[in-house]
């Protein structure tokens, strides 16, 4: 019996080798307003320096260095606070806790990162469904890599395509005081 290695084949066009596809970078697509979660809304009322646009950036280039930077604060954030639901009906959003519930984790992961210089807009708070029916929040950051999310429940960055999440209402860029839904499809080119 012989062995031989074969090589995989490639495209060949009139312009040469094809290039390697690349996977399009689509952004999660707000659609109608809607309304913040009322636990937002009262976080705000008691750190309003936390609910403002501050660092605005019209785009946030992902370089190598601040994806370092953000793994590092998922992780440590995600180590830092022990996981404990609210009682019920008595959501409170908390930031800087040892322990708390999954909007805990967003306020302290955002609050750490703005204080290292990104720029709020970018970095957007959004409810959704598990798998399993549980509502959930998690932080979306903007990148011109796309949507990229930070999960309490995991310390990999995944973009937001890649989740098993089921998107509900995202803030806006605009101002974090104001919340959209995600559209049906919830993509955007």
């Amino acid at each position: 019996m012989m062995l031989s290695s074969v090589s995989p084949a490639l495209a060949i066009g009139p312009g040469g080798l094809a290039a390697p596809t690349q996977k399009k970078i689509i952004h999660i697509a707000a659609a109608k307003p809607t309304l913040a979660p009322f636990a937002y809304v009262t976080f705000c009322v008691a750190h309003g320096d936390e609910c403002h646009t501050r660092n605005a950036a019209s785009t946030l280039v992902l370089t190598p260095n601040l994806m370092r930077e953000l793994r590092r604060v998922n992780a440590e954030v995600n180590a830092a606070i022990m996981p404990m639901n609210d009682a019920p009906g008595r959501d409170s959003w908390d930031m800087d806790v040892r322990y708390g519930d999954c909007e805990d984790y967003v306020l302290t992961k955002r609050s750490r990162l703005t204080k290292l210089g990104w720029p709020a807009n970018k970095l957007r708070i959004a409810v959704t469904m598990t798998r399993n029916n549980n509502g959930h929040a998690v932080l979306v950051v903007s990148t011109d890599k796309g949507d990229l999310v930070l999960d309490n429940r995991m310390d990999e960055i995944k973009n937001w395509q890649d989740t098993d999440l089921q998107w509900l209402k995202i803030q806006s860029e605009e101002n974090p005081l104001f919340w959209n839904e995600v559209s049906a499809t919830g993509r955007k080119g």
